[in-house]
């Protein structure tokens, strides 16, 4: 076992000093605080605390889920609200700030099989299990009102952020280029005229290391205001590579501590202008360079018949390719926000623009040769990389909103989106026993997607207590694919075949459309209900040409959703319940599976539906103790009685043991093995979510307060892959977070211990089904960690 904390401060010291990123934020740091009025003020400037001390009763949240300011409680949809100081404690041990996030809001599910690089989002069940790199997602992100589209730039870490929102069911109407699962919404501190700055640093097992500041104050009083924020995250490499047999790369010395860690170093620039009372101009930059490990698939983890995977080390693997998993991105954005307030109305403009580079490069079927023989015997390498050369995003959006106020609200818009990627794939798999399939082959793809959206919302109090709510919006959206060349090494050029389909454009254009009435019952209890329209575009996916294979296609999907819900304030303000039925239908549905011969391509089912219920609760029964309560439920079901998909098979066996009867027929590299999908539900949908958390602070004698704090997660029956198995799938991961420590008086400071997946669970959470091959959660990281703010 590794040591948890290595010489405490003067280890952190160390750690922070081989990351050169430290040393210019520090520097930047100290420059702040010579603009701000003297660095000497800086140093002696009394910080406080993140956790503020404990208030009677329940504060407001206040939303943007109608890109207007409005208490959470009085939104006609469902929205989940996760604080920025909530956050930064569920990534203390330097997780990913995105994954962190799942089951933190009920109905939303976060996970990766392609490392920190290219999360995939789920809500209500809906998302994309695709890992390519052009792959397109039912759910949006969106950073400070800039749509996040290429799966990459969704990666974007959150950090120095106020709050997150999750706003549930298809939004159209206002946000985005069109989405029909949900939104992620995230809005990071912003300038402001007074001097406001905040930290949280924390140390913990694995030498990890997260940084999480802001700084910000004016530069020109009541003119000019800036804000510096930086995220840095590290952890060293503690997962050992145990090959020692014949590889295809020539690597056969074990080595320790080969991957697993990661750089992640981050920072933004903002500013804000205003010139007057009318006119606002905000600019925004930020820059990532990420270094790390992509996903390690365990090889051999899953046993025929079973999902325990108890028996199998965490930190250790067999990979025999993939140089251990190398991964690494530089990404660099900006945008530009004006607006101008005529009096009735104002003008708001967001331009922005978005570029990244780099590649993840990984051992794909988790180690193979002799090590994992087949029949008894070896059955060769496996190895692929995605490289992104270059991609550009841009956007472009104009809103008119009438002042907020009043019993009528309106807002109109339109949206310009174009987005333009190279990307490579490699892709090795070379059999021992045989012939060379496809050694040593590589392609280069071109991926363009433009769109234009115009849309619109009306809201209007029809009467006293009741208001109505109408939103619309028209979507062009195009896509294209362009196979540029392909290359194979080991017989030069491939030729590519003449009939097939290697330069792709799909198009569609449909409306999308919502309508919600709330009901203000008391002033404390709120009824609504929603129905929403909406559609994907259609979707390419040009990945299949590394096996010399056609890309495949997928039309538009459409949606059609309803919720109905209740938003209380009881108990005297120290309770709030709200909760929330949904339903939906998704038509032509896009779905990922592999054909006859084992190529991943993507396709439409017929359709798929849902139905399930979420609920929040936050209950402060005394002052110094907070209770915080969620559950989501869901039943999805894909309804196509025709579709087949291939199922788990390794030279001409099935290795797991499917449900629904399976068919054999012939293929081009053996026989396949095909299953239904009717009736299956939707691939990282869980049947239920728990989220609970606890807080409680005791007040000490000299005016500051102990406390102890929790968060905990249970999640039901999940389903990995389209058809069902007694391997695939998981059922009660549980993972849970303690955090304890003394806020000084005055919330001078908040100093503590913390414990992230406390109780070491090895949970599985993603897999590669023909090499019975198992995705990890994080291991437990236990440190010490320090916040605060500076005035």
């Amino acid at each position: 076992m590794r040591p948890v904390v290595r010489d405490g401060a003067a280890r952190l010291g160390n750690i922070i000093l081989k990351i050169s990123v430290v040393k210019s934020a520090l520097m930047l740091g100290v420059a702040c605080g010579s603009v701000f009025g003297g660095s000497a003020a800086f140093a002696q400037a009394a910080p406080a605390t993140e956790q503020a001390a404990p208030e009677e009763g329940l504060g407001d949240i206040v939303v943007t889920a109608e890109r207007r300011s409005e208490n959470l409680q009085k939104v006609p949809l469902s929205v989940g609200v996760v604080s920025g100081a909530d956050l930064r404690t569920f990534t203390a041990g330097g997780d990913d700030t995105l994954l962190a996030l799942s089951g933190r809001v009920p109905g939303l599910y976060v996970e990766s099989t392609t490392g920190r690089i290219f999360p995939r989002f789920y809500i209500r069940g809906l998302g994309n299990i695709d890992f390519y790199l052009g792959a397109s997602q039912p759910v949006t992100i969106i950073q400070d009102d800039v749509i996040l589209e290429h799966v990459v730039l969704k990666s974007n870490p959150v950090y120095d952020v106020r709050q997150v929102e999750v706003l549930r069911g298809p939004q159209g109407s206002l946000f985005g280029r069109n989405t029909t699962a949900g939104i992620i919404k995230f809005d990071t501190i912003k300038p402001s005229n007074d001097f406001e700055s905040r930290a949280s640093a924390s140390v913990g097992s694995y030498n990890s290391v997260n940084l999480d500041a802001g700084v910000g104050g004016p530069l020109i009083k009541d003119l000019l205001s800036i804000r510096l924020s930086t995220l840095i995250q590290h952890r060293e490499n503690y997962v050992d590579n145990r090959f020692a047999g014949v590889s295809a790369d020539n690597t056969a010395t074990p080595r320790k501590d080969a991957m697993g860690g990661f750089d992640d170093r981050n920072v933004r620039v903002q500013l804000a202008l205003t010139p007057g009372e009318r006119f606002t101009l905000d600019l925004s930059g930020h820059a990532r360079w990420y270094d790390g490990t992509s996903t390690l698939f365990h090889r051999g983890a899953l046993k025929k018949g079973s999902n325990d995977v108890s028996a199998e080390p965490r930190n250790s693997v067999s990979l025999d390719e993939g140089n251990d998993n190398p991964q690494s991105y530089n990404t660099y954005g900006g945008s530009v926000r004006a607006t101008y307030d005529f009096g009735p109305a104002a003008l708001t403009s967001i331009t922005a623009y978005e570029t990244t580079s780099g590649f993840s490069r990984g051992d794909t079927d988790g180690g193979a040769g002799a090590n994992f023989p087949v029949r008894g015997v070896a059955n060769g390498f496996g190895e692929s990389q995605g490289q992104i050369r270059d991609l550009d995003q841009w956007s472009q959006e104009l809103r008119v909103a009438g002042t907020p106020g009043g019993r009528f609200n309106w807002q109109v818009g339109g949206l310009y989106f174009d987005n333009r990627d190279i990307t490579d794939f490699y892709q090795r798999t070379y059999f021992l026993t045989g012939a060379a399939r496809n050694p040593n082959n590589w392609v280069r793809l071109r991926d363009v997607n433009t769109s234009w959206a115009g849309f619109g919302q009306v809201s209007y109090e029809l009467m006293d207590k009741l208001t109505v709510t109408l939103g619309g919006r028209i979507t062009e959206d195009k896509k294209r694919t362009q196979l540029l060349k392909t290359v194979q090494t080991a017989g030069g050029v491939n030729q590519y075949p003449a009939n097939g389909r290697r330069d792709v454009t799909l198009k569609s254009t449909k409306p999308s459309w919502d309508a919600s009435i709330l009901y203000q019952a008391t002033p404390d209890i709120s009824l609504y209900s929603r129905v929403a329209q909406g559609f994907r575009g259609p979707t390419i996916q040009g990945r299949s040409a590394v096996f010399n294979s056609d890309f495949s296609t997928a039309n538009s999907e459409t949606i059609l959703s309803w919720e109905t819900g209740i938003k209380t304030r009881l108990l005297d303000n120290t309770l709030t319940l709200n909760a929330t039925v949904f339903g939906y239908r998704v038509n032509d549905i896009q779905l990922n599976g592999n054909d006859v011969n084992g190529n991943g391509i993507l396709f439409n089912g017929n359709k798929a539906e849902a139905y399930g219920m979420e609920a929040e609760a936050n209950w402060k029964p005394v002052p110094n103790l907070t209770l915080g309560a969620g559950l989501s439920l869901l039943h999805s079901a894909i309804r196509d009685k025709t579709t087949e998909v291939q199922i788990c098979a390794l030279n001409n066996v099935v290795v797991c043991t499917p449900s629904a009867p399976v068919r054999a027929v012939p293929g081009a590299f053996g026989t396949t093995y095909l299953v239904k999908i009717d009736g299956e539900p939707l691939p990282n949908a869980p049947e239920y979510n728990v989220d609970l958390t606890a807080r409680y602070d005791q007040p000490l004698g000299n005016g500051g307060r102990a406390f102890v704090a929790g968060d905990f997660n249970i999640q039901g029956y999940t389903q990995f892959v389209l058809y069902k198995t007694k391997e695939f799938t998981a059922n009660g991961n549980f993972e849970g977070g303690l955090k304890v420590g003394y806020a000084a008086p005055d919330d001078a400071y908040e100093l503590a211990v913390f414990a992230r997946n406390i109780t070491g669970e090895k949970n599985l959470k993603g897999v590669i089904e023909n090499y019975m091959a198992a995705v990890f959660n994080e291991p437990r990281i236990i440190g010490v960690s320090l916040s605060g703010k500076f005035r």
